[in-house]
């Protein structure tokens, strides 16, 4: 082999090594990127292969609480509030297995985390307000708020080697949030959790 080839080959390979480390980096924003789109279009079997319902649900039932704990702190001395906490924390289990879903997953990485509310629901597909909806929920039934007119601002990136974050916020005063993604092998990644403090 002449020193032409043996360099021709040598850059070649570099090539081949260094998109191979651009993709292994990007793979997380490829899988963000897919999950929101299938989520968007209610594409269940996609949407579960970047999920990882089981931490998920596990994540929302300790965040859900964790944030009707903290109501119940900073409201101690209003006996309603307190109430509709306690009412609230019974009904963590619905308000979890309605996020667990494409809709909930939807929801979350379009800037729509839960609250906490009772009998509160990811709004249904394509809607940007429930009520003029034509699958809105019964009355008494609410959905997670609205969905914003303007697209809440997103930061994304690694956490760790095998953790990335995507964390959202609407405006310089509102709460943020964080969608974290766990990596799966060396180019998968899925939803695993939710951090509602940001």
């Amino acid at each position: 082999m002449s020193r032409t080839s043996r360099s021709v080959a040598a850059a070649v390979l570099v090539l081949i090594l260094a998109a191979a480390l651009a993709f292994i980096y990007a793979s997380p924003y490829i899988a963000l990127n897919r999950v929101k789109r299938a989520a968007d279009a209610r594409d269940a079997q996609t949407v579960n292969e970047y999920v990882d319902f089981p931490a998920l649900r596990a994540s929302l039932k300790e965040q859900v609480g964790a944030l009707l704990t903290r109501r119940v702190d900073i409201q101690k001395s209003n006996p309603l509030a307190i109430i509709g906490a306690m009412i609230g924390a019974a009904l963590v289990g619905p308000l979890v297995d309605s996020y667990a879903t494409p809709d909930g997953v939807a929801a979350i990485l379009n800037g729509i985390p839960p609250r906490g509310d009772p009998g509160e629901q990811p709004p249904p597909a394509g809607s940007g307000s429930s009520a003029a909806h034509p699958d809105a929920p019964a009355p008494g039934v609410t959905t997670a708020q609205q969905a914003p007119k303007v697209p809440p601002q997103t930061t994304a990136g690694y956490r760790s080697l095998n953790t990335f974050v995507v964390t959202y916020q609407h405006g310089a005063g509102d709460a943020r949030y964080s969608a974290i993604f766990h990596r799966y092998g060396l180019v998968t990644w899925k939803l695993v959790a939710v951090d509602l403090n940001g």
